[in-house]
């Protein structure tokens, strides 16, 4: 049994939606890490690390501003992104473009470690699978910086993980829409 096939990204409870105005609706899911917040931004910004977690790849650190190319991860076409590093905030704030929308990751110190929050515009037909797909990359994170690699659970390996399937449900009926699905 691979420790892909063994990984539980727990309780649909990490998610919520702040804005549900339009065709984007803002999602906003909060993770509490058990490493320091200089720890947590490497794993947000240096390309080693995001091959570890992230759905894309980027072509450089993204610690600094500028431009950045993203690759999506397993999309069945290439899905090559020319953006941008909007802010860059070391080690408390990371606000890039990703598919012409705004990502804003904010880190804040705790006793234990880092309160992880991240803003997502996401079409509100994929909300609850976006939530569902950022839950389990994040938890994917948390294991590689434990130093208990899972491997990257993205596209197609993450619509086959049981434990996606089971949040993109949940959160599909906590914010009252229907289940994505995607072929």
């Amino acid at each position: 049994m691979s420790m892909q096939s063994e990984f539980n990204p727990g309780p649909a409870n990490m998610a919520k939606i702040e804005s549900r105005e339009g065709d984007y609706w803002t999602l906003v899911l909060v993770k509490e890490l058990n490493h320091p917040p200089e720890r947590v931004w490497e794993a947000l910004t240096d390309p080693e690390h995001l091959r570890e977690w992230s759905p894309f790849d980027a072509s450089r650190n993204m610690g600094t501003t500028g431009p950045v190319t993203l690759v999506t991860v397993g999309a069945p076409t290439e899905m090559k992104d020319e953006t941008q590093v909007l802010r860059a905030e070391r080690p408390k704030v990371l606000e890039y473009l990703w598919g012409g929308r705004e990502t804003r990751w904010e880190l804040e110190p705790t006793a234990s470690g880092t309160r992880l929050t991240l803003w997502a515009s996401i079409d509100r037909r994929f909300i609850a699978m976006g939530a569902a797909g950022w839950q389990l990359c994040l938890g994917v994170m948390d294991a590689h910086l434990t130093g208990e690699p899972v491997g990257r659970l993205v596209a197609q390996d993450a619509l086959h993980c049981e434990g996606w399937q089971r949040l993109n449900k949940e959160y599909s009926e906590q914010f009252g829409v229907e289940p994505a699905k995607w072929e």
